[in-house]
């Protein structure tokens, strides 16, 4: 090389080594989850869909008959601990939906009507099921609005708290979750169209 092209080699080096590092901060920078708000649960969209829709979905026949109160309807299974509820308004649309296991198992497992009422079907619309782990909410629907520890029946659970008013009030304005903190999975799942 001649003497001339080695410190212009040198300069050159010395540059490219300075932005590698700055390139390569840029590329390793974790990208923030978007935010994405829920439109259905159970095959269900509170604020759109009434009663009637959700009969054609789960058989009225199998619906708790001892519920006593109009506004609300309950699927529930005491073999498993598998709840699905809907609260309705005055008009028997659909305001809130919400599927559990934190229902006491009784162990009346002979009668497997419950088997019926396809409980398979009880995600949200962008996949999110019970059993599934804490990580899976974040990668769907980004940081909660709130979260924090909660406690059901003497069971230690984790809450958390979706507001979709960021969308327009034409959608479920609401999306609680609650996971069991012992095993980090998705033990209820409520979806509203008011405010809660």
């Amino acid at each position: 090389m001649k003497r001339g092209w080695t410190k212009s080699w040198l300069y050159t080096s010395a540059a490219v080594t300075l932005l590698l590092p700055a390139i390569g901060v840029q590329a390793q920078a974790p990208v923030a989850p978007k935010r994405a708000n829920e439109l259905m649960l159970a095959g269900l969209r509170p604020g759109r869909d009434s009663l009637s829709t959700a009969f054609k979905r789960y058989s009225e026949k199998y619906s708790n008959r001892e519920e006593t109160d109009s506004s609300v309807k309950r699927w529930l299974d005491p073999c498993t601990g598998r709840a699905l509820s809907l609260e309705l308004d005055d008009r028997s649309m659909i305001q809130v939906i919400t599927v559990s296991s934190l229902v006491p198992q009784e162990g009346k497992c002979a009668d497997r009507r419950f088997g019926v009422v396809a409980v398979q079907d009880w995600v949200t619309g962008r996949g999110l099921r019970l059993g599934d782990n804490q990580d899976k909410i974040v990668q769907l629907y980004g940081e909660p609005a709130s979260n924090g520890p909660s406690v059901n029946g003497g069971r230690d659970l984790e809450f958390l708290y979706y507001a979709f008013d960021w969308a327009g009030s034409d959608v479920p304005q609401v999306m609680e979750i609650y996971c069991a903190r012992e095993t980090g999975r998705v033990v209820e799942m409520t979806l509203a169209f008011p405010s809660l």
